[in-house]
Formats: structure tokens, sequence, C-alpha cells
């Protein structure tokens, strides 16, 4: 009898010592899947530009996709606990990582530290463009709201025109700290036209 617990407990040990491969790669795929998906949602945020040339790196999406990709885990975490990952400890230390991953994602973007001239305009091209596309393209009767939306097509266009030519001139000749070079490089004047 004593021999036959001590079997089952040696039996519970080797199918604990089984299982840790197998979790390792649940744990595995479960970082893998939360890191192709949030990848995956910063790139679905410009599927809304109005042209492919108003595509830019910006850390403002980068900053959103971290924020719900961190919320994404945390979620998807919690419904499968009891189901597929039950180790306690490393479920607490995705959940611990989440948070701080999604708490520096806000807070990057709320305070934007960390964006300088370059990335601003980066970022305000696709934003700008999103306004374009959906003042272009939606469904407007009233002769006032399309007035309004053509003004905003025009204000739009122009403003992207007037940061790539910024984005630019900055590279190719610097910043202009002082009213001395920024008078001595003003921005042209552009077309709102689409």
């Amino acid at each position: 009898m004593a021999s036959q617990g001590k079997n089952d407990q040696n039996d519970v040990a080797d199918k604990k010592k089984g299982d840790q491969p197998a979790q390792r790669r649940m744990y595995l795929l479960f970082g893998a899947m939360i890191l192709t998906s949030t990848t995956v949602m910063f790139l679905l945020t410009y599927t809304n530009a109005f042209s492919i040339d108003h595509v830019r790196w910006s850390e403002e999406r980068f900053y959103m996709a971290l924020l719900m990709g961190s919320a994404m885990a945390i979620i998807m975490l919690c419904f499968m606990w009891a189901m597929m990952y039950r180790n306690v400890k490393v479920n607490v230390a995705i959940i611990v990582a989440a948070l701080v991953l999604g708490g520096a994602g806000l807070g990057l973007s709320r305070s934007q530290i960390l964006v300088d001239d370059v990335a601003y305009m980066d970022g305000m091209i696709p934003h700008h463009s999103i306004a374009i596309l959906t003042s272009e393209r939606a469904n407007i009767d009233d002769l006032r709201v399309r007035k309004l939306a053509d003004g905003i097509i025009d204000a739009q266009v122009k403003e992207i025109a007037e940061m790539k030519w910024l984005v630019d001139d900055i590279a190719a000749n610097g910043k202009a700290t002082t009213q001395e070079e920024a008078d001595r490089r003003p921005v042209p004047e552009f077309d709102g036209a689409p």
C-alpha cells in the first residue's frame, strides 16, 4: 500500500515534469500571439490613410499599439487562466509586465516627452490623412457640411505639404531655433487642393 502511494506521487511528479515543456511552449505561443496581434494592430492604424505616401512612422501609433497589446494580453490571459495557463507565478509576471508596458505606452502618449519636431510631423501626417479620407468620402448631403469638409480637405492637404517640406528642410539644414534662422528658411506657400 505504501509503495502504491509512492508510485502515485512519482507519477504526479513525472507528469508535472512532462508538462513543463508543454507549458513553456504554450506561454511562448501566447507571447508570440500577443506580439503578432500588437504588430498587426499597429499596421492596421495606417489603413485609413488617404494616400500611401502619407504613411510614416508614428510614435503615437506605436504607443497606442503597445497599450492595446498590453490590454489584450491581460484580458486573454484572464479568460484562459483556468483552461490553459495555470502557472500562477508566470501569469502574475505577465500581468505585471503588461501593466508596466501599457502604463509606459499611455504615459508616453499623454506626455509626448519623446516626440521631437520631426517625430511630431511624421505622426501628424497620417493623422491629417485620415481627415482627408473621411472628409472626401463621407456621404454628405448638407451643403454647409460639404463646405466644411472641403475646407478641412484643403487645410489638411496644405498642412501635409508644409510638414513634408519642413521634415526635408530640417533633415538638410537642421532645426531653425532662432527667428533669424526661421526667416532665412520660410515655409513656402502650398496649394490646398488634393
